[in-house]
């Protein structure tokens, strides 16, 4: 099923608003980002992508993913899905792994 129009324009605004909180940066700069992470997810979900993102430690990575054909479900039902972090199925790796929102560099398509 596919994202409405609108549904999609609330969920980037709520991205947006999110990363500008926790990284204190202008809103059109964070703006940007959310876009991103909605076309990052969006393309995740069609097949393999290649996307750079800083690691928590600082250090910068590539990574291959995808969504497709795939259902994530967190191990036990008291955890709640974190909204600030995109999760993705590493193709290189062979298991799920994910990253901050905010910290996504670029998607290459």
């Amino acid at each position: 099923m596919q994202q409405s129009r609108r549904e999609e324009m609330r969920n980037v605004m709520n991205t947006a608003w999110t990363i500008a909180r926790q990284t204190g940066e202008t809103f059109g700069t964070c703006l940007k980002r959310a876009w991103a992470n909605s076309k990052l997810r969006s393309a995740l979900k069609e097949g393999v992508v290649r996307f750079t993102f800083r690691k928590v430690d600082g250090s910068v990575r590539e990574a291959v993913g995808t969504l497709y054909g795939l259902t994530y479900k967190a191990r036990s039902d008291r955890r709640s899905s974190n909204p600030t972090l995109q999760v993705y199925y590493d193709v290189e790796k062979d298991s799920f792994r994910c990253f901050k929102k905010a910290n996504l560099i670029a998607v290459a398509m």
